[in-house]
């Protein structure tokens, strides 16, 4: 379920949803490293953070996509590296079970709630950027599959659902830059949301 071997084309094929979600995220991070990092147009990258990036402040005066592109942005290295990592192994295969349209209301759906979680319960000041949350809802999923629909994940497989679980929580609060409250609440949406991502859903 998790070890991805297949070919490139036959990826991009079989999983367009994920694909596209981190090809966007890499293109992102890749245009704010050329023109913020390395100084190319820093206006411009400064720009597009402050578009991007989830302010409480700004989303509460009317700048609603906040509550969404935040999922998309990502500045460092190790932080775009964990995520898209992150979403290569554990997106494609509840793209397969719940199909496109689904999983992609997964993915997006747990992020939002997240943020919308952080607009309620942060201050006013805060801001936020990153698809952790989005990635916790993921496990979040997984977890209400190994409860709920053990059929439909190896007893191997729920192992290295339960594992990563303990590691991906103890580590939230091993950083004190890590949004503690996203990563909780994206993970507890995509736990609530399974029954309902699942309803008749086209497994295989």
């Amino acid at each position: 379920m998790f070890i991805r071997n297949e070919p490139f084309k036959f990826f991009l094929k079989q999983y367009p949803v994920t694909s596209l979600i981190l090809a966007v995220d890499i293109a992102v991070y890749l245009m704010l490293l050329i023109t913020g990092t390395w100084k190319t147009a820093p206006f411009f990258a400064y720009q597009i953070f402050q578009s991007l990036v989830g302010s409480n402040a700004a989303i509460m005066q009317g700048a609603w996509w906040e509550l969404i592109t935040p999922i998309f942005l990502h500045i460092t290295f190790s932080h775009i590296l964990f995520n898209a990592f992150s979403i290569l192994i554990f997106a494609p295969a509840l793209e397969a079970m719940l199909g496109r349209w689904r999983f992609l209301i997964a993915f997006l759906g747990t992020g939002i709630i997240s943020n919308v979680a952080a607009l309620f319960l942060e201050s006013p000041g805060f801001s936020h950027y990153g698809a952790s949350a989005a990635v916790f809802g993921l496990l979040g999923i997984y977890l209400y599959l190994t409860i709920f629909r053990g059929y439909l994940v190896s007893r191997q497989d729920r192992m290295v659902i339960i594992v990563m679980i303990i590691i991906g929580m103890i580590s939230s609060f091993a950083d004190p830059n890590v949004d503690v409250l996203g990563h909780f609440t994206g993970f507890l949406s995509g736990f609530l949301l399974g029954p309902v991502l699942f309803m008749n859903a086209p497994t295989r």
